[in-house]
Parts: C-alpha cells; sequence; structure tokens
C-alpha cells in the first residue's frame, strides 16, 4: 500500500510559500521554522550556511507576520551567497581574510529582496573568493561527490529542500555548474540584469548575479523583484520553440552522460513538437572559452584581489595564487585581444541565433565528480557567461551513478523572458518532477 508522504513547508517553491500566506493558510514563521528544522538535520552532512542564525531568521518572519504584506516575496526565505553583502550578518567569502566582517549596509540585489519582503535565511557557502578553492559543502545527492561551485552552498541548500531559493553568482560557470551537480534549476541572465553594488569582485566584466531554485516560476517572480519589474505569469510561447543543438568546440570533451542528456533532449523535443536544428558556431569562437576562464578571468582577478595580494598573500589558497600570479604576468596586449575576440563573436550571435529561440548545448562534462578538492570543469559554461548571453540549466538526466546531469540553454542578450518561456516548454515535455534536488529519502532523512 502506498503512504502518502506530507511535504514540510520547507519543500515549497517561493509562488507557493507567498499565494498559501496571502491566503492565510500558512505563516511567515511556520515556513521559516520548517526550513530552520531542515537544516538542523541535514547540515551537519551538507554543509551548506557558513553564517546561519535561526533566531534572526525567526525574527524577520516573525515581523512580517505582524505587517500588512510588503511586497511579491512576502515570508519567502532566501540564501545569499556569502560574497554578497549583508548589513544583519557577516560576509566572509570563504576566506580568513575576511573572517568576522561585518558590511554596513545590504548589497543592492538583497536589498531589493527584503523589500519585497522575503526572509534572509543565512548566508549560504562560497568557494574562496568566488574561485575554485572548495568551501565544506557535499553533493547532497551523496556526500562524497562534489557540489560544483563556487555557489556550492546556495545549489546544495535549494537541492536538500533547506531553502526554496538561493543567490548565486557566476564568473565562469558557478551558478550553473552546481545546479546541474545538484539537480536543481540555475540561471544566469543577461550580464549586468541584477545590480551588483555590494558583491565581492571577481572579474568585474563577466561578473553576474544569478538565482538557483526549484521551479521556473520562482526563477521569473525573483527575477522580476532584482529587475524591479512588477512580477507577471510565466510567459508561454505562442509556438513550439525553434531549437539550435549546438554542440560547440567542446563536445568531444564531455562524459557519454553529457553527450546522451543533450542527444536524448534534442530526439524527445524533436517529438514532442519542436523545430531542431544543428548549428555550428563560427571559426571566431574557437578557444572563447580559455580566453574568458583564463586570460580575462586571472587579469581582472589580479586587479580585484590587489589589497589582498598585497596585504595577505598568505592567507590565500594555493589555487588563488597561481591565478593572481598569472594575472600579474599576462600582457596587456593578450589581456586587449582576448575582449577584442570576445567583441567579434557578439555581433555574430544574431546570426548564430537567426530562426531559433534558444540554442541547446551542454551544460557540465558529467555527472558530479567524486572528492571534495575540487568542484568540477566551468568550461561548457565559461563562454556563454563572458557573451553576457542568458543562460539556464535543466535538471533533465542522470548519470551513471544517478547523479544529475543538466542541460544547458542558452538565448540572445536580453531575451531572457524568451529563455524563461521556452525552459517552461522544454521541462513541460521532457522534465519530471523527481529529478528535482534530492530524493523523497533523503528528504524524509
Amino acid at each position: 500500500m502506498d503512504v502518502k508522504v506530507e511535504r514540510g513547508l520547507n519543500e515549497l517553491g517561493a509562488a507557493e510559500i507567498v499565494a498559501k500566506i496571502a491566503a492565510s493558510e500558512i505563516t511567515c514563521e511556520a515556513v521559516t521554522r520548517d526550513c530552520i528544522e531542515r537544516i538542523a538535520a541535514r547540515e551537519p552532512v551538507v554543509k551548506a550556511w557558513v553564517n546561519f542564525n535561526p533566531e534572526l531568521a525567526l525574527a524577520q518572519a516573525h515581523a512580517l507576520d505582524r505587517e500588512p504584506r510588503r511586497g511579491p516575496l512576502h515570508g519567502v526565505p532566501i540564501g545569499v551567497k556569502d560574497v554578497i553583502d549583508t548589513f544583519d550578518m557577516p560576509t566572509e567569502m570563504g576566506s580568513p581574510i575576511y573572517r568576522g566582517y561585518r558590511p554596513t549596509a545590504d548589497a543592492a540585489c538583497v536589498a531589493l529582496l527584503r523589500r519585497a519582503g522575503a526572509v534572509i535565511l543565512g548566508k549560504t557557502a562560497t568557494c574562496e573568493l568566488a574561485g575554485m578553492a572548495p568551501a565544506a559543502t557535499t553533493n547532497p545527492h551523496r556526500a562524497a561527490h562534489t557540489p560544483g561551485g563556487s555557489s556550492s552552498g546556495s545549489a546544495a541548500a535549494v537541492a536538500d529542500f533547506m531553502v526554496p531559493a538561493a543567490l548565486g553568482t557566476q564568473t565562469g560557470g558557478s551558478v550553473l555548474r552546481p545546479s546541474s551537480f545538484c539537480g536543481v534549476f540555475g540561471y544566469k541572465p543577461t550580464y549586468n540584469t541584477f545590480n551588483k553594488a555590494g558583491l565581492k569582485p571577481a572579474a568585474e566584466s563577466i561578473d553576474t548575479i544569478g538565482w538557483i531554485a526549484r521551479s521556473i516560476e520562482d526563477i521569473a517572480l525573483l527575477s522580476a523583484v532584482l529587475r524591479m519589474d512588477e512580477p507577471q505569469p510565466l510567459r508561454s510561447v505562442s509556438a513550439a520553440p525553434r531549437i539550435g543543438m549546438c554542440r560547440t568546440e567542446i563536445w568531444d570533451s564531455a562524459q557519454p552522460e553529457t553527450k546522451s542528456a543533450a542527444e536524448n533532449a534534442a530526439t524527445m523535443l524533436s517529438k514532442a513538437g519542436a523545430i531542431l536544428r544543428d548549428v555550428t558556431l563560427p571559426d571566431a569562437f574557437a578557444g572563447l572559452h580559455a580566453l574568458a576562464r583564463g586570460t580575462i578571468n586571472h587579469v581582472e582577478r589580479a586587479a580585484c584581489m590587489a589589497f589582498e595580494w598585497d596585504n595577505h598573500r598568505a592567507a590565500l589558497s594555493p589555487q588563488m595564487q597561481r591565478y593572481i600570479e598569472s594575472g600579474l604576468e599576462t600582457p596587456r596586449a593578450d589581456y586587449v585581444a582576448a575582449w577584442r575576440r570576445v567583441e567579434r563573436c557578439r555581433p555574430l550571435l544574431p546570426s548564430v541565433f537567426e530562426g531559433l529561440d534558444v540554442l541547446l548545448v551542454p551544460c557540465v562534462p558529467g555527472e558530479a565528480p567524486k572528492g571534495l578538492a575540487s568542484t568540477g570543469d566551468p568550461s561548457m559554461q565559461a563562454m556563454w557567461t563572458a557573451l553576457h548571453t542568458p543562460t539556464m540549466t535543466l535538471p533533465t538526466h542522470r548519470g551513471p551513478n544517478n547523479l544529475p546531469v543538466g542541460i544547458q540553454l542558452v538565448a540572445q542578450r536580453y531575451d531572457d523572458d524568451r529563455l524563461l518561456a521556452c525552459a517552461r516548454w522544454i521541462w513541460d515535455k521532457i522534465g519530471a518532477p523527481d529529478m528535482i534536488g534530492v530524493s523523497r529519502l533523503w528528504r524524509s532523512g
């Protein structure tokens, strides 16, 4: 006989929470308590949080329950990656250099969330200064495997039903990669869609704040708040989307599960009515991922980290020291040449997307690797980040170890609404609710 397992309030999505609070079915405090209980049960294994104060979270929720609806996120708990400033809790950036650092103001994105009525549940773990030196966070599906990075805590917390959504940042692949590894939705909007004031920069010309959540509807709602828009129902496509299957030049470096995920998605979507065609990128795009992750990232990182390098070098990880040294040693001419290449490619994007709504591309080399010493390879996201295009990963497939493998969708710059609408259509055709987050076994464990 099937046994019905009740969902905790921590398993609700942001839009569900808003609706139930508005209907007086639940309270802000009750939702926050369920999230806190889930964190207490699972945090010793997952280690997603670095600054978490249950009393502070409950105080915010209690205050919201005593006042009229503040905004479109009234009562929704949110996790904040710990490179983003919060005035009421430390921002330590995964680095001993910033241990105990207390900003006097919220980052712009956090301030907008509070204005909209969100409960800032706590700060989620990040790789050191949003780089590649891992945090202690584990993959909630299997603790011996990486959750990805650098938004490791945000992805793990959302996947483990500790919080409905969390902010991440992406310089190479730091929103989409952990989202794919942890089996949730990751969204990196068009560059500078969300204001970056109060974010510790890594590479300012690429850094993008993004969302990690368990539904596309939630991403649309949360994004409207950060765009200072009035939230609207998620747009529907008027016809089956036109999708370009783009394997990219690094296709051969992907594991079989990534190739299978992309190919299987294309086949299923074609059968569902989507118009599919193969897309080959122009020659100018060759090697763009390496220029973005290497030359551009390292030079800008060296500039952003001048204070830390000059005053706290010994406290930086070996990985960070190598990045900064690389940036310092890179000739200015090489940096300019890298950006000229990117700027050659951006005007070619309209021809790449001609007659298409989105591209379907590989997201990650494979499922989350075993071991916690590395957060995985960001190459498959890095090119699109440098091109400033909006991208999204959908948790559609699993690999040989039954770990998540996402697909990546890419749209033209400023075509974010079309990306979300196409993602919703695609998810309706090939997605499955049991692919999102951890299994029922873990949820009840």
